[in-house]
């Protein structure tokens, strides 16, 4: 484990895989402790995303406040390996996140009984799924979450257009199918402007995607990512959450539907909290970043606070 400053590299297996991390113990002084150590925060990114990309900010204010932190990333994602490169499996992805959270809980100075979920879009709505039926996970957080693909695609409709969908689902078929033939993957870019190829065309989104884009971060995705979200849903068994629940609505979000998120709030008997602002606002320096984490603390302090 190579320590720089307040984080440490670390790995872990998931599924034979070698998945990267970063771990933050936290400072000296903590309200959080006790005698079995302090919760740590396990962070991970959302569609398409590295843990260099946006993550560290929250990470380091979650350390600051005296949590452990540890930011992931997906297999064939960031610095982790796996095979295919960029390609989204909602289970696959899952297994990572459950890996993720049992290498939290070896870290020096962690509580394994206090575990924290966090996401942010997809990754909000694999927080709630992989919380289900855990006393362990004592709390998450689903900032801006995606809960519901098919909601998503409506969502969508409107900025992308009839034809562009149709298109996007063709070529995401040929590449599930391909890959089950052993085929190379039929690769599409995570975000493009308007008018452009890519799974996130939405006005700003290029701007807003890029600007906390790590050095790790490749623009580009296995188009059969398309037939993965379709089906994918985080908001059936929120009632069987034990831990507490943050949820947090960006009211203007074109990237997952707050509507959906509320839904999936309600359902998991959840703290809610809305900011008047894009899928992206939420992320440093951007304008509603300092609100969102303010927030998560106070949540945490709340309920885990010793």
């Amino acid at each position: 484990m190579t320590t720089t400053q307040t984080r440490a590299d670390v790995t872990f297996d998931s599924g034979g895989t070698e998945c990267a991390a970063w771990f933050y113990p936290g400072c000296d002084i903590s309200p959080f402790a006790t005698d079995a150590g302090r919760p740590v925060v396990v962070l991970a990114h959302g569609f398409a995303g590295t843990k260099d990309s946006g993550l560290d900010a929250f990470a380091r204010r979650f350390a600051a406040a005296g949590l452990a932190a540890f930011a992931f990333d997906y297999r064939g994602f960031g610095m982790s390996g796996g095979i295919p490169r960029q390609h989204i499996s909602m289970q696959a992805q899952a297994q990572d996140y459950r890996a993720a959270i049992e290498a939290a809980k070896k870290q020096p100075g962690v509580d394994p009984g206090r575990i924290i979920v966090w996401g942010v879009s997809q990754s909000g709505g694999h927080a709630l799924n992989v919380a289900v039926d855990r006393d362990d996970i004592r709390a998450v957080i689903a900032m801006v979450p995606l809960v519901n693909g098919l909601a998503a695609g409506k969502h969508a409709y409107p900025q992308t257009g009839a034809g562009a969908m149709a298109r996007s689902a063709v070529r995401g078929m040929s590449s599930a199918i391909g890959g089950k033939l052993g085929r190379r993957p039929i690769m599409m870019p995570v975000v493009g402007r308007p008018g452009e190829r890519g799974a996130l065309t939405a006005p700003g989104f290029y701007e807003s995607y890029t600007a906390i884009a790590g050095p790790s971060w490749r623009n580009e995705v296995d188009a059969a990512v398309t037939t993965e979200v379709g089906g994918f849903r985080a908001d059936q068994h929120g009632d069987r959450i034990r831990g507490k629940v943050l949820v947090q609505i960006a009211d203007y979000d074109r990237g997952a539907p707050p509507h959906a998120a509320a839904k999936a709030a309600f359902r998991a008997h959840a703290e809610v909290r809305h900011y008047p602002c894009d899928h992206f606002d939420v992320f440093e320096p951007n304008d509603w970043f300092e609100a969102a984490v303010t927030h998560q603390l106070s949540f945490l302090t709340r309920h885990l606070g010793s």
